[in-house]
């Protein structure tokens, strides 16, 4: 029985699965915590690594692995293979100013012409997570640390050139051996997701030269192998990851509701928004990942469950208790602004109250429903860039919930597969190690609910949108 290694690295821990290559079981696995804050030095991330292996019994059966890692942290390294400064991550929003810059530089100070031009360029317009906006910001902030930066990586990819035996002080020559895939890098805002390239003239104009850049590999490719033997795959940004974990395939749609929400599809053609809500992504299996992100999810439901005084399982029970529509009561949920549509700005508000259906188990259920409707907002922006919709991928926290699901399956018109709960990223990664080892993506069973289309026969979602666009 061979065995595959998949690592999750995010933003608040490092996670390792162990599996069997053929059939995908579960072995054994382990977890390490990474510290806090917008800007971790990436030796944390080792140290976290090798803890999680440690506490997952080790790497000395293991056959091959591969990393899953949050996308978008700019770790910059100097000409010996050293750490220039801590990496910014993606959710460090120092550089938003640079985005809006890069975006009025390249229309010529027109702002919807820059927007034109960087989805064209890159899939993506630049916003503050992006690796290029991070570098802008290094360039104008501390012009010293940008002129020491010989090499720019990403965390994922960091983290297979240490797998592979190279690290601080190793020299310019193991520069050469870094490494990424094109999910990964089409996050960095200086990749064409369409071409499959890098755009050496968009980081010259941004950083003011052009650092070393990781070899992008091809899904089933090989990085190398690391001393102890075990082979290293090529790696995957965290949502593509996700992607490989579910079995997601071209039609797919990928729901995740967790503290913020995020929908992504698998498509077989690349998406350029210039309205900036959709990010036109690759995944890790050849195909594309237009993504789109709003910010209320499942905090939406803690805020509602503590208003009323009840815990989360009291506030599912009371929102399956309800009838659909909520009596006519709706939430538009903006409560910490939106991404999707873009109002950051925004409020939540709350319409068609009247006595008769001013209860708990009604607002409890427009909670849901206002969220579950916030993310087909979401699925219609993919949907705008060509996505085609076959079948929802609900997961996450949020999506184990009867009363989420229920009204999932009734709202978006969709059938939809409910994974029973893991490691995704880890999952993903390690159903790529295996398919570096073998040749092939392995078909793994998933253990998932599905859930017939419903019909929304009261209108919810259109009087959703009737007042949600009162917000615009």
């Amino acid at each position: 029985m061979a065995l595959v290694a998949g690592i999750d690295s995010s933003t608040q821990s490092c996670k390792v699965v162990i599996r069997d290559a053929d059939t995908g079981a579960l072995v054994r696995q382990g977890r390490a915590s990474h510290p806090e804050g917008t800007e971790v030095h990436p030796d944390h991330w080792w140290t976290a690594l090798q803890e999680a292996v440690d506490a997952a019994g080790g790497f000395e059966d293991v056959a091959a692995v591969s990393i899953g890692g949050q996308q978008h942290g700019m770790v910059c390294l100097d000409s010996d293979g050293g750490v220039v400064r801590p990496a910014l991550l993606w959710n460090d929003t120092r550089s938003a100013g640079a985005a809006l810059e890069l975006i009025s530089t390249a229309g010529g100070g027109d702002a919807a012409a820059g927007a034109r031009y960087w989805a064209g360029a890159t899939g993506t317009v630049p916003v503050a997570s992006l690796t290029l906006t991070k570098l802008h910001w290094l360039a104008v902030n501390e012009p010293d640390n940008a002129a020491k930066t010989a090499a720019v990586c990403l965390p994922h990819d960091w983290l297979t050139w240490r797998l592979l035996g190279h690290g601080p002080g190793s020299g310019p020559g193991n520069l050469e051996a870094l490494a990424t895939d094109r999910s990964d890098a089409s996050g960095t805002g200086y990749y064409s997701t369409a071409a499959g390239a890098y755009l050496p003239e968009v980081l010259k104009t941004s950083l003011g030269h052009v650092p070393h850049l990781p070899d992008v590999l091809g899904p089933l490719d090989v990085a190398g192998k690391a001393s102890s033997g075990v082979l290293v795959a090529a790696g995957a940004g965290d949502n593509a990851a996700a992607a490989l974990g579910v079995g997601a395939g071209v039609g797919d749609v990928v729901m995740s509701l967790g503290t913020s929400g995020t929908v992504f599809a698998v498509s077989g053609t690349p998406a350029a928004d210039p309205s900036g809500l959709v990010a036109g992504f690759a995944d890790a299996a050849g195909h594309y990942l237009p993504l789109v992100c709003t910010l209320n999810a499942t905090r939406v439901f803690d805020a509602t469950a503590a208003l009323l005084g009840v815990g989360i399982g009291e506030f599912n029970e009371l929102a399956l208790s309800a009838e659909s529509g909520a009596g006519g009561l709706t939430l538009v949920p903006y409560f910490d602004g939106e991404r999707t549509p873009n109002l950051p700005d925004a409020t939540g508000s709350l319409h068609g109250i009247t006595r008769g259906n001013y209860t708990p188990a009604n607002l409890a259920r427009a909670a849901v429903e206002g969220v579950v409707c916030s993310l087909a907002d979401g699925l219609a922006a993919l949907q705008d860039q060509g996505v085609e919709a076959r079948r929802i991928i609900l997961v996450g926290g949020g999506a184990q919930s009867t009363a989420v699901q229920q009204a999932a399956a009734q709202l978006l018109g969709i059938n939809i597969t409910v994974p029973c709960p893991g490691e995704y990223v880890a999952d993903g990664a390690a159903r790529q190690a295996a398919g570096a080892l073998t040749g092939h993506f392995p078909q793994w069973a998933l253990d998932a609910v599905d859930l017939p289309a419903g019909r929304d026969d009261g209108g919810v979602l259109a009087r959703y949108r009737r007042y949600a666009s009162m917000h615009a």
